[in-house]
């Protein structure tokens, strides 16, 4: 059987390139597609010996720093690979890369990370924080938006089966191209964080990349103005950096992109993970359960499925639901009230029942049953 994954572009290896390694290492002769390739030397170590074809746009004038910019020649950009030669197509998609060509006789499997974001449901959220909601750049980028949005409906239809990352992206998929699709949670690699059955210290942790649909600025402002005396460690970096620095009082830690066995450390360490975001999946609350550590989290989209509430009888966790400090700083609350229900020992059982084994396991099964099906 000769395997493609269509990948939407390497540029540094974060939450969906763990899921094409994983993928890459049940089809490891499989060749790799992808719009653009950046990916630093030190991170491309998880490719393996695969091959790596790129598009036109990785020759375009600075590509490097702005192939997001060429969102209008993306559609023509990833019809253009010739996968006629392989069997099973496998496109690993947030974007673009499920609108590849392909034929009667060959199987193609999505792994749908979500529907293009920016161009769907969270369209309105987009324009906002790119500060384009009027004038003529507005009426531009609403144009483009259309077009992606016909293109996106279309191309569906090219795709035999998909694969959704949570029951919220199944949702999604369902109500943006009208089908059906098999919920596969993506990887957690819970051999590399490890249980710390010790007593906590008394700080909260958050980690993520500081861009605005993370809200770490929620996170950090409840801190800082509503609980002062409650100590707050922030790791991670981004565009955001400078505005969650002004905001940070004199209670929170920004330690930046701190290396892994630092991150490691503090999550073992700490009373509890804050996670403010709507994300389709959310690995992060999940790598601090596998250490034992509590979440406290939005109480929507993915997270209702990774952390459980403090109403259940083995909890992992602590919910809140509406995006805003005061009701982060009411959960915690609740939280420090209720701790003595949450164990360490639970929230690394929970964990467990994300890992790379079992995806690995779900995923062959998955595509080898199916190309099986889509031969016979």
């Amino acid at each position: 059987m000769r395997v493609a994954f269509v990948h939407d572009w390497l540029v540094t290896y974060a939450g969906a390139e763990r899921v094409l390694e994983q993928m890459l290492f049940v089809y490891p002769e499989a060749s790799v597609y992808t719009l653009v390739d950046f990916l630093p030397k030190n991170s491309r170590s998880f490719l393996g010996n695969s091959p790596v074809h790129t598009s036109f746009l990785q020759k375009l004038p600075f590509a490097r720093r702005k192939y997001r910019s060429y969102l209008p020649l993306m559609p023509l950009a990833v019809e253009q690979f010739d996968l006629s030669d392989y069997d099973l197509v496998i496109s690993s998609s947030h974007a673009v890369a499920k609108g590849v060509l392909t034929g009667p006789d060959q199987v193609h499997i999505c792994m749908c990370y979500s529907p293009i974001r920016y161009a769907w449901d969270l369209q309105h959220q987009y324009l906002r924080e790119s500060g384009i909601t009027r004038g003529i750049k507005s009426m531009l980028a609403r144009g483009l938006l259309h077009y992606v949005r016909i293109w996106d409906t279309r191309t569906a239809s090219g795709v035999d089966y998909f694969i959704s990352i949570s029951n919220f992206i199944a949702r999604r998929v369902r109500k943006t191209y009208g089908r059906n699709s098999t919920v596969i949670y993506p990887p957690v690699d819970t051999d590399a964080f490890l249980l710390n059955s010790n007593t906590r210290d008394d700080f909260y942790i958050t980690c993520s990349r500081m861009v605005p649909y993370k809200r770490i600025d929620l996170i950090v402002d409840a801190f800082s103005r509503l609980m002062p005396e409650k100590k707050l460690i922030v790791v991670g970096d981004g565009p955001e950096f400078p505005k969650i620095k002004g905001l940070a009082g004199p209670n929170i830690m920004l330690l930046g992109k701190a290396p892994f066995s630092e991150l490691v450390e503090y999550l073992g360490r700490a009373k509890g993970f804050i996670f403010a975001a709507e994300e389709d999946f959310g690995i992060a609350p999940l790598e601090a359960q596998s250490c034992g550590t509590p979440v406290i989290a939005y109480g929507k989209g993915g997270a209702l499925e990774t952390v459980i509430g403090i109403e259940s009888d083995q909890p992992t966790g602590f919910f809140f639901y509406e995006q805003s400090a005061e009701a982060l700083a009411q959960a915690i609350t609740g939280f420090e009230k209720s701790i003595e229900k949450i164990t360490a020992e639970n929230c690394r059982r929970n964990a467990l029942r994300f890992s790379i084994l079992r995806f690995r396991r779900e995923f062959q099964k998955f595509a080898s049953n199916l190309f099986r099906e889509g031969c016979s």
